[in-house]
């Protein structure tokens, strides 16, 4: 049963959001998503869809420690809708496979949302998969790598490369003047210093860098990319050009569009909904990791209330950081209030 008439806006906040993309609707698909958002538009709804930062300070996070996603991105398949997503760069990988045609990844910490931002200008600024891996480590790879070189081999490549902190410089530069002078972005020079910290981390570490909390190490930027399901295909977003080129494509449209937001809050995923119900998109994969098990009972009943507003229909699925249910069945699970 689809629940797209759910009831509607909750605030003034989610109204402005919707609002802010209200003018890029002018399109022939019948889900009335756009095609593209202005720069203007994305400015607004980064802006009126965002709730205050929190904190979460059990790791870093700069990237996922989830190794399972390649058999969950085929089970998914290609259903399109809204991606609704938390979290680092594994959200790639499942907008590559799933073909959204938006995507909304909210997250509590600022800092993720800027680490989105430096992953968006390093799309645009970067012709294909070599360049991009290039420009997110500073490494210079050898000439020749032809478009349908595997993961494996170019991360390989990687490995074989030298960083060069000049290069990182020179891509702090153009990642900053891409958000700035292009898109116009108003950023705190907090936020832009935030942005840069986390490339030239990248830089530092190279692609073996890691998830890492306490003891707990996690899997390495390499191993995520080149993982396979259990037909030995790999699913990541650098798996090959055609899921790369997806997820730059989206990037340039604006349609990735990054949201600092507590599951458990008032304001972004109830402005997600709003936009997907307004433009008869139901969210089609709702991705979110292992949050569940930092909410308390109380924020685990307000962010039931939150996934009760979301459009869904039958193709619609929650996944976990150890599986994926139906929507349904996800809801039909939330506590009692």
């Amino acid at each position: 049963m689809s629940r797209c008439g759910a009831v509607s806006h909750r605030s003034v906040v989610i109204a402005a959001f919707a609002a802010a993309v209200a003018a890029g609707a002018a399109c022939t698909r019948p889900s009335r998503v756009p095609a593209a958002l202005t720069d203007e538009e994305f400015r607004n709804a980064l802006t009126a869809g965002s709730e205050a930062a929190g904190e979460f300070v059990h790791a870093e996070n700069l990237i996922s420690n989830e190794t399972h996603f390649p058999d969950m991105v085929r089970l998914l398949g290609s259903v399109g809708g809204v991606y609704l997503g938390v979290g680092p760069e594994q959200n790639f990988s499942y907008i590559a496979g799933v073909r959204p045609e938006m995507a909304f990844i909210v997250d509590i910490r600022q800092a993720n949302r800027d680490l989105h931002l430096l992953y968006k200008a390093l799309f645009e600024i970067s012709d294909d998969r070599v360049e991009f891996v290039g420009h997110l480590f500073s490494r210079e790879l050898a000439r020749g790598l032809p478009p349908s070189v595997s993961a494996e081999d170019l991360f390989a490549a990687l490995d074989a490369a030298e960083p060069s902190p000049a290069r990182c410089e020179s891509t702090v530069t153009l990642v900053g003047d891409r958000l700035r002078d292009v898109h116009r972005l108003e950023l705190t020079p907090a936020d832009y210093e935030s942005v840069a910290s986390q490339l030239r981390t990248f830089c530092s570490r190279g692609p073996g860098i890691r998830y890492q909390t306490g003891d707990l190490i996690g899997p390495s930027y390499r191993e995520l990319m080149t993982a396979t399901d259990l037909l030995h295909r790999p699913r990541s977003y650098l798996a090959d050009e055609e899921a790369f080129a997806f997820v730059k494509d989206m990037q340039a449209r604006n349609l990735i569009v990054p949201l600092v937001g507590d599951f458990a809050g008032s304001g972004a995923l109830a402005a997600a909904a709003s936009f997907a119900r307004e433009h008869g998109a139901p969210i089609r994969v709702f991705y979110g990791s292992n949050v569940e098990v930092y909410l308390s009972r109380e924020q685990t009943v307000r962010f039931c209330r939150n996934l009760a507003l979301l459009p869904i229909d039958s193709r619609s699925w929650f996944v976990g950081n150890k599986g994926m249910r139906t929507f349904r069945s996800k809801l039909d699970a939330c506590p009692a209030e």
